[in-house]
C-alpha cells in the first residue's frame, strides 16, 4: 500500500504491478527517494483531474531520472479514481508527474486519441481528499494555468507494501 500524505489528508493507493510493472518501480523509486516530498499539485481541473509529483511551491520543476516506456497499452482504463503517469505529447516521456482522474475519462485511454497515458494505480480510500483538492480555488502562476491558489502540498509518500 502506498500512502500520499497532503496538507489536505491521505490517500492510499494500490498499485497495479501486474499490468504496469515499469510505472509502479518508477513511483516506488520517486517515492523511496523522497523526491514527492515538497511537491505540489500543480494542475487541479474539477471534474477532469488532479496532477503532482513534479514541482515545488515555487513552481520549479524537480530534478528527474530518465523518462520511461509508456504502458498505456495495458488494458487498464482511466477511470474515477485511477492514478496514471503524466507525459508530453511525447509517448515515452514520462518522469515523476502523475495524475488522479476525478471522472472517468475514456478519451484518455490506449487507442482513443494517441497511444494514451498509462493507468498504473487506484486510490483505495481517501477519494474525499481528492475530491476536495479537486474543488480548490485556481488560477494562474508562473506561466501556468489551474494552479491551486494555495498550495495543496505532498508532505510525504510512504511504502507500506
Amino acid at each position: 500500500m502506498i500512502t500520499i500524505k497532503t496538507n489536505h489528508g491521505e490517500i492510499s493507493v494500490e498499485l497495479f504491478d501486474d499490468k504496469a510493472p515499469i510505472s509502479c518501480e518508477n513511483f516506488r523509486q520517486y517515492a523511496r527517494d523522497g523526491h514527492f516530498a515538497g511537491t505540489i499539485f500543480h494542475r487541479v481541473i474539477p471534474n477532469f483531474m488532479i496532477q503532482c509529483g513534479g514541482m515545488d511551491e515555487s513552481m520549479a520543476s524537480k530534478p528527474t531520472r530518465d523518462p520511461i516506456k509508456n504502458e498505456a497499452d495495458n488494458g487498464v482504463s482511466n477511470e474515477r479514481g485511477t492514478l496514471a503517469m503524466a507525459r508530453t505529447g511525447v509517448v515515452d516521456s514520462a518522469t515523476s508527474q502523475f495524475f488522479i482522474n476525478v471522472k472517468n475519462n475514456d478519451f484518455l485511454n490506449h487507442g482513443t486519441r494517441d497511444f494514451g497515458y498509462a493507468v498504473f494505480g487506484k486510490v483505495s480510500a481517501g477519494m474525499d481528499v481528492v475530491d476536495a483538492i479537486a474543488a480548490v480555488p485556481t488560477g494562474n502562476r508562473g506561466g501556468h494555468s489551474d494552479v491551486p491558489v494555495e498550495a495543496v502540498t505532498i508532505t510525504e509518500v510512504t511504502i507500506d507494501d
